[in-house]
């Protein structure tokens, strides 16, 4: 059945259940077809496990080091402010609009149709790139626990053939995985996602405990510039930022799943700052204490190793190894997350009736409750980009890269028209929600939190694009490398245009589709 979702008479919903939270979402217009299930921490594990420091701080810590020396460490407080100014406007969108989709619907009731699909477009795509690199990421972890796991060669270093095509194998069969787990209901994914974040948070404190409690030198550490990367000082400065930057990503995660949360107006909100707040104290500590524990600063081996080399040096045989599978059960329920966020994203608009396959894709499992294919479709795009990195790892790490850019710019579609709409009196309801519960608001700082969001969101979307050598062809590599960045932007919204206009319904017909029960 193919009909209007705006058909849906606002005040007496067609639900599965009667629960306020399912009356709320159909004065939006939406049947409830998806499992309520999820409480405060489900909620806020989806957002932690999404932003996962120890599966991207585990990745990336070596970047940040070899551009900026000890004084990169400046550039988590810096990222975390930004994005915690992106998080505060996110938050009050979340308590106003809790539906699934959230950059999708937040945007497209901000700044209409045609904007509100470009966001939902890019954040689809960053988000299936993104869960590939996640899944990718067990090869760093897996055979240095066990050799067994190196079931391809014998060299494990991920940019070697052996280990580029090790790498794909672990990390197609992750996919296949999370994706088995997303199919067969919210509850399994949040049990699981939920004792996978309890563990990363062990795993945190853990690594934590043992760097402060094995210092080399002292918390002034920081101020060390001297291994640098040559050149003006602020230009590697700028570059190792874009280590956090990878790194806090993903808290809107919360608002993703609002379809499947008990009040979500007033969980999601808290659960996306306390994600981003948890997640930055956390990973500022780990940065922190490696720094301070690290055998040597000067060697070459903090740069190349990471934090990996710091674990490995500070903790025998048996220990490391338990730190190293909690790494590889973070990169597990980081994968699980951006999956779970980037079907809901699909369901959402394909619910709209604005992509192909609209039918199929809101379709949702009698039984479990989930969308299903949504949730196949990421998991067999993220193992088909996969496999470019056999045998040449360089073009996946810079297609890594160049997603990440793709989230900042489906953010600013969000923080751009909110702000236009601020200026413009928005929000006018802040009495509260159906209940009539005061709902959470910036009040009278929303315009300058915004408008800051906003300046910050450009500056980084700059930032990470910009065609750096030594981020985008280290091993060296053709143009269309270094400028990927704006050519994958400029080539997503051709691609996107055309998609758009397939599905962009002739005057007075409409393809929204009501959610159905396969």
């Amino acid at each position: 059945m193919v009909a209007s979702a705006e058909a849906i008479t606002p005040d007496r919903p067609t639900s599965l259940d009667t629960s306020d939270d399912s009356a709320d979402l159909a004065r939006f217009g939406y049947q409830p077809v998806l499992h309520r299930k999820l409480g405060r921490f489900a909620s806020f594990a989806a957002g932690f496990s999404f932003v996962s420091i120890l599966t991207t701080i585990f990745q990336f810590f070596g970047f940040g080091y070899s551009f900026g020396g000890a004084a990169f460490f400046w550039t988590w407080p810096l990222v975390f402010a930004g994005q915690f100014l992106v998080a505060l406007n996110f938050a009050e969108l979340a308590a106003r609009y809790p539906i699934s989709g959230c950059i999708y619907q937040w945007s497209r009731r901000l700044a209409g149709e045609v904007v509100g699909w470009f966001a939902g477009w890019m954040m689809i795509i960053a988000q299936i790139v993104t869960a590939a690199a996640a899944a990718i990421a067990l090869q760093v972890v897996l055979p240095t626990i066990w050799s067994g796991f190196q079931l391809i060669g014998t060299d494990t270093d991920l940019t070697s053939r052996d280990g580029a095509s090790n790498a794909v194998l672990l990390g197609s069969v992750l996919l296949v995985i999370t994706t088995l787990i997303n199919v067969v209901g919210i509850d399994w994914m949040a049990r699981i996602n939920s004792l996978g974040v309890t563990i990363e948070i062990i795993g945190v404190i853990a690594v934590i405990a043992v760097f402060f409690t094995h210092t080399d030198r002292g918390p002034g550490v920081v101020t060390h510039t001297d291994q640098a990367a040559t050149g003006p000082y602020w230009a590697a400065f700028l570059a190792s930022g874009l280590m956090a930057a990878y790194v806090m990503v993903g808290f809107d995660s919360a608002g993703e799943l609002s379809e499947e949360t008990r009040n979500p107006r007033h969980v999601a909100p808290r659960t996306i700052l306390s994600a981003l707040a948890v997640s930055a104290l956390g990973g500022g500590l780990i940065l922190l204490g490696a720094l301070m524990a690290a055998p040597s600063l000067t060697d070459g081996s903090l740069a190349s190793g990471g934090l990996a080399y710091v674990i490995e040096a500070k903790l025998s045989t048996t220990p490391g190894k338990v730190v190293l599978a909690c790494v590889a059960c973070a990169i597990t329920v980081c994968t699980l997350a951006i999956q779970t966020a980037g079907s809901r994203l699909l369901f959402s608009m394909a619910r709209d009736g604005r992509l192909p396959f609209s039918k199929q894709l809101s379709t949702v499992h009698p039984r479990f409750g989930t969308p299903v294919w949504p949730a196949v479709a990421i998991g067999v795009l993220g193992i088909g980009l996969l496999v470019l990195n056999l045998g040449n790892a360089a073009i996946f790490a810079t297609l890594a890269s160049v997603c990440i850019v793709m989230l900042y710019i489906a953010y600013l579609l969000v923080t751009v028209p909110l702000l236009r709409r601020r200026i413009q009196g928005w929000p006018a309801d802040v009495a509260g929600d159906a209940a009539g519960t005061k709902l959470f608001t910036l009040g009278r700082y929303g315009i300058a939190i915004n408008a800051l969001a906003v300046v910050w969101g450009l500056a980084m979307a700059v930032n990470l694009a910009w065609p750096r050598n030594a981020v985008y062809t280290p091993n060296g590599g053709g143009w269309w490398m270094l400028w990927a960045a704006p050519l994958f932007v400029l080539a997503t919204v051709a691609v996107g245009a055309v998609v758009h206009r397939l599905m962009t319904p002739a005057r007075g017909v409409t393809t929204e589709v009501v959610p159905q029960i396969a």
